[in-house]
């Protein structure tokens, strides 16, 4: 019985830690779309020639990534979907900034 209560208690142990590594992405991947935020704003501003296109690509690698995911729980998957919602709007207006200084984005 002991055996029982002891693989049990690993596993929900794993869950807790898995839950834990998920929300620790998910924290990394808001401050990510902050940091792009400013390095687009900083862009438009003048202070830099070229736009951070390589930094929105790992972001949106690790989007994928973590989209792939199925163990996120309830709270998880709406906190994602809130930071790609996020994530989408602040592409949308970068993307219609640049047509409008007659660059394209990539």
């Amino acid at each position: 019985m002991a055996f029982i209560g002891n693989k049990l208690y690993r596993q929900n142990q794993s869950k807790l830690d898995e839950a834990a590594d998920i929300d620790q992405q998910l924290s990394r991947m808001e401050d990510d779309i902050r940091k792009l935020k400013i390095d687009f704003d900083i862009y438009f501003n003048g202070a830099v020639k070229r736009p951070p296109l390589e930094a929105r690509a790992r972001l949106e690698a690790f989007i994928k990534r973590i989209a792939d995911n199925r163990s996120l729980t309830y709270a998880q998957r709406y906190h994602f979907n809130t930071l790609v919602a996020r994530f989408t709007s602040y592409r949308e207006l970068w993307r219609r900034i640049l047509k409008s200084k007659g660059e394209e984005l990539l």
